[in-house]
């Protein structure tokens, strides 16, 4: 798949001329997915909502976004997307192989007009303040799922749970980011 490197897109004349204003990485990703009209599915646990609504807020994300799915209870992670029930019995949900299935499962399972999401990206993980299943606040896996294959980054962020989760969605943007642009 092509890069994004020539997909940014400015939000105003001050960041055309202002080298040091933020670059809008969402809305970058957006952009450039849509001009290569590839679509994408989220699974969110840890994140609650907050990556699809990340995803969303850029205009043109209607072109993209095919939908996301919340599911934070153990269980809608099988029932919803397919996980297997014997690898949350054994590992629960804050495992790398969690966060694969997640992000394949939504992938395929979101499905319009026959036609499955390109991109699926999941996250499970701990935001704290306490450990989950033996797993410390911080733990962090974020899912990318493409047709060439699904990759898992494990993060360990420190932090309150609110910064937790606002750095697991920055981080999973920029997952998708690389994984579309390889």
């Amino acid at each position: 798949m092509a890069g994004l490197a020539g997909f940014s897109r400015p939000n105003s004349d001050e960041t055309l001329m202002n080298p040091r204003t933020p670059v809008d990485e969402a809305a970058r990703l957006i952009a450039g997915l849509a001009g290569r009209g590839l679509t994408l599915a989220v699974a969110e646990s840890l994140t609650g909502g907050e990556l699809t609504a990340e995803f969303t807020r850029p205009a043109g994300a209607s072109a993209v976004v095919m939908g996301g799915v919340v599911v934070y209870a153990t269980e809608l992670k099988h029932s919803l997307i397919g996980v297997d029930a014997a690898l949350l019995a054994e590992h629960g949900p804050v495992h790398p192989d969690v966060a694969a299935q997640l992000a394949d499962g939504v992938r395929t399972t979101a499905t319009v007009a026959g036609r499955s999401a390109d991109i699926g990206v999941s996250t499970t993980g701990v935001a704290g303040p306490d450990q989950q299943g033996g797993q410390p606040a911080g733990t962090v896996f974020v899912g990318v799922s493409t047709n060439a294959g699904t990759r898992v980054i494990a993060l360990k962020l420190h932090g309150s749970r609110a910064e937790i989760r606002a750095e697991t969605v920055r981080q999973a943007v920029a997952a998708v980011a690389a994984a579309v642009g390889e």
